[in-house]
């Protein structure tokens, strides 16, 4: 006797959430290297119109990213348009086994997490809220955004990312774990997890059960302006340039940024002063590194970079950075001296904080 066919496999959507450079780029990345044959789509959402979050991952996945620019995925589009998005990676054809929503630092989990639960998609299946917490600068952004402890009482797994940089890291594990109520949390240092605890944090019925059915399914039209969401507190500026930065003129810009300016991220050129790489640049809160790489051979030399804050001058910002481009034909011999002051150890990975 034949046994009945069970239909088509559904591929686990998992959205990973995270405040501003809690590490989620990061740790997409590991996964990636690690997934141990598991092959994984993503969504990559930049808030910020040049998408350095999907310029990091782009090359380890291919044509199995889909990347959304300019603006938090929980207010850019609706559950209709995702499926669209959804629909591209979980073709038969891709081989995709799970789909990773990597979002915007700014995003808010419970909307994406309705936004999936909400799609249509035959072939996809909700794989659970992983949220990445930022060890180092936790208490800080808990008090100037308490809706965080929302955002992780809804979290099917919780990675306490910087452990090796928190000044309490047991302190902030122990009051994670009691935000969480019972839910995984797993202690990391440059967002380095096993990749089953990702791959296998699909929620039960309870966990889908601490949002509300209304939250969840409800029929009432979706809050258009957005009030209450993390991003609508933030600015950002986006700013490119084809002339190599100074980078005695950008250190300086660097070291005096103001307090507001929280996050920073993308490439610099360097032009004379390093004709080889390219600098990735990452800075949160008061934490700045910057990793060499060789310039990628298709991609022009520019350079790309986004800051995100709160009441910040966004022109005024725009005119300091114009103010760092070079001028100078050639290599000052100790320029980059400043810029090697923040250049991490090798072995401590590379593009870390996104």
């Amino acid at each position: 006797m034949s046994q009945p066919n069970p239909g088509p496999q559904q591929i686990p959507v998992i959205v990973l959430a995270g405040f501003l450079g809690s590490g989620k780029t990061t740790l997409l990345n590991h996964l990636l290297h690690r997934s141990g044959g598991t092959r994984i789509g993503a969504i990559v959402n930049d808030f910020g119109a040049i998408e350095i979050d999907a310029m990091a991952v782009a090359g380890a996945l291919g044509d199995s990213t889909v990347s959304l620019g300019n603006g938090c995925l929980c207010c850019a589009v609706d559950s209709s348009e995702l499926d669209v998005y959804l629909e591209r990676l979980a073709r038969p054809a891709t081989g995709i086994d799970v789909i990773v929503i990597e979002a915007s630092g700014l995003a808010e989990p419970q909307e994406l997490v309705r936004m999936v639960l909400a799609s249509e998609h035959p072939g996809i299946v909700y794989g659970g809220l992983v949220e990445v917490v930022d060890a180092a600068e936790f208490e800080d952004t808990r008090a100037k955004h308490p809706e965080i402890d929302r955002h992780l009482a809804l979290a099917d797994l919780v990675v306490v990312n910087k452990l090796d940089r928190a000044v309490d890291g047991e302190h902030v594990l122990g009051l994670v774990r009691e935000l969480t109520d019972g839910v995984a949390v797993v202690p990391a240092a440059h967002a380095r997890i096993d990749p089953e605890f990702l791959f296998d944090c699909r929620p039960g019925e309870e966990r889908i059960g601490q949002l509300s059915f209304d939250d969840l399914h409800g029929h009432h039209e979706p809050d258009q302006d957005h009030t209450g969401h993390l991003h609508t507190g933030y600015d950002s500026l986006s700013f490119t340039s084809e002339p190599p930065l100074d980078p005695r003129r950008l250190i300086a810009f660097l070291d005096s940024r103001p307090e507001g300016l929280y996050r920073i991220k993308g490439y610099v050129d360097f032009g004379p002063h390093d004709t080889v790489n390219r600098y990735a640049v990452h800075a949160v809160g008061p934490f700045l590194r910057f990793y060499p790489e060789p310039w990628p051979a298709a991609d022009a030399r520019l350079t790309q970079l986004v800051l995100i804050g709160s009441g910040i001058d966004t022109a005024a910002l725009a005119k300091e950075l114009e103010a760092c481009k070079s001028d100078a034909p050639h290599a000052d011999e100790h320029g980059m001296w400043g810029v090697l002051r923040y250049v991490q150890d090798p072995e401590d990975g590379a593009f870390e904080e996104a």
